[in-house]
């Protein structure tokens, strides 16, 4: 239990991923707070960490985009746990379309969530860790955050930023003893965004089954397979903890080898 009694907030934790890494997180000793706009998931994912770990966990709805919402979640948390001492920026959303195609708010919405909301967060938990003069903040990012993604342009724009955004803000912390990094999985071919969404809209675009499109997919990675939460949330524990206490400003792939296509 690398992580025994720090508190962790992590953003877009009701579900897939996010969900994924409260639990470890919660596993690995962290009090959590489960912060999404969805609050029934949110709850369930919170009574899951205190069922199984027993450990406390806050469920909060917000929003990302708003910021009077994200205060009251950093001001709760803080009542609550006494500090803040990681946050996984991991809300966000993705939709697809060629570019002549792209409906701006649809554009817009992406911006706002992917990149916007990563900002109000970091921006008011590192308020918090700049007292405690300790801390570290975690973007979960993607592949796309490093290469073009076909009918993605916002997604990949928005991770892109991200990167920058990460890399500016480590400098800034840098002297309070803030540690800031991301990570960029490979396609989690297992996650809800993939079965409820992706597959149906790229074998529609393709004019093939979803089960050729999982197939294209895999055959792009060096190591034949997508990307698993296990794979993200060794990473995350490892960037959370003192090992990492010497990496700052760091995107760091976990895709199985497909950046090198």
């Amino acid at each position: 239990m690398s992580l025994e009694n720090r508190v962790a907030i992590i953003t877009g934790a009701g579900q897939g991923l996010g969900e994924a890494i409260a639990l470890r997180l919660a596993e690995e000793g962290c009090k959590t707070v489960i912060a999404d706009i969805d609050f029934e998931k949110a709850k369930k994912v919170a009574q899951k960490i205190e069922n199984i770990y027993g450990k406390e966990s806050l469920p909060f709805k917000v929003d990302v985009t708003k910021n009077e919402e994200v205060k009251l979640m950093v001001k709760r948390a803080v009542e609550k746990f006494s500090g803040i001492d990681i946050l996984i920026s991991n809300a966000g959303i993705l939709k697809s379309y060629e570019i002549t195609q792209f409906p701006e708010k649809d554009w817009r919405k992406i911006i706002e969530v992917n990149l916007t909301g990563y900002f109000l967060t970091a921006k008011e938990v590192a308020k918090i860790m700049k007292k405690q003069k300790r801390g570290v903040i975690i973007q979960i990012n993607s592949k796309s955050g490093k290469k073009g993604s076909l009918w993605n342009s916002a997604y990949a724009a928005s991770k892109f930023g991200g990167i920058g955004f990460t890399q500016s803000i480590a400098l800034d912390l840098a002297p309070y003893n803030i540690r800031v990094n991301a990570v960029c999985p490979g396609n989690l071919l297992d996650s809800p965004l993939w079965v409820n969404s992706l597959y149906e809209q790229y074998a529609k675009k393709w004019g093939i089954s979803k089960e050729e499109v999982r197939k294209r997919y895999e055959s792009r990675v060096p190591l034949r397979r997508g990307c698993q939460y296990e794979d993200v949330t060794n990473l995350v524990v490892f960037l959370a903890s003192d090992q990492s206490s010497y990496m700052t400003g760091q995107a760091i792939n976990v895709t199985g080898g497909e950046e090198m296509r």
